[in-house]
């Protein structure tokens, strides 16, 4: 398969599917660059409350792992407790895994250690962009879908592990690269890929 289209007969990558949730995220979000702290921040943390699960699981829980971290805000988080674990371990709105809920309080605290260090995740974090000259020629979804790890996301990974930060295995951080903009990994005949293309060519890397 190398594209999909629904009833709008607009062409997508074909993971979007037809669940409207997962096709307004792929039309909306998914590839297109960020700059927020707080939404790198989350979805860092998403991406690793994913292992081992699909997107789409966390996507329908996202709104409630936005209430139970604070919005993701980093400082906030960084400050949960022991305490605060055990209770979400009793909410059934979010993925209780005990590693991934202190996995996500930890990250917080390392992420507040690289804004100490660079100024912004996203200085940190679009330091790990890929390089044109990088990327593959075969842009079809058939090529694209092989990609699960890069040289640029086996840097990140390891060097965010260097950094005491946990669930940041390769395929976790391509994952993050993808749906953060640091890639374009839309399908050269998605109707996102060239609109994608446009937002990263105007926007002004973070230093």
């Amino acid at each position: 398969m190398s594209i999909a289209a629904v009833p709008d007969g607009l062409p997508r990558c074909p993971w979007a599917g037809d669940d409207p949730l997962y096709r307004h995220y792929h039309d909306r979000e998914w590839g297109r660059p960020v700059t927020s702290d707080t939404r790198l921040f989350e979805k860092i943390c998403l991406e690793g409350f994913q292992s081992g699960l699909s997107w789409i699981t966390i996507l329908r829980k996202r709104e409630r792992f936005r209430e139970v971290f604070h919005g993701f805000e980093i400082a906030r988080v960084a400050a949960m407790t022991e305490d605060d674990i055990e209770r979400l371990l009793q909410d059934t709105g979010i993925i209780r895994h005990r590693g991934k809920i202190a996995a996500t309080i930890n990250n917080a605290r390392r992420a507040l250690e690289l804004q100490q260090e660079f100024g912004s995740l996203a200085a940190y974090f679009w330091r790990f962009e890929t390089r044109p000259e990088h990327r593959p020629d075969d842009l079809s979804w058939d090529a694209l879908r092989l990609l699960a790890q890069t040289d640029a996301s086996r840097a990140l990974s390891k060097d965010l592990r260097k950094r005491g930060f946990n669930f940041v295995g390769p395929t976790t951080c391509y994952a993050f690269m993808q749906a953060m903009g640091l890639v374009n990994d839309h399908a050269e005949t998605c109707f996102c890929r060239d609109e994608v293309e446009a937002e990263r060519n105007a926007l002004v890397r973070p230093r």
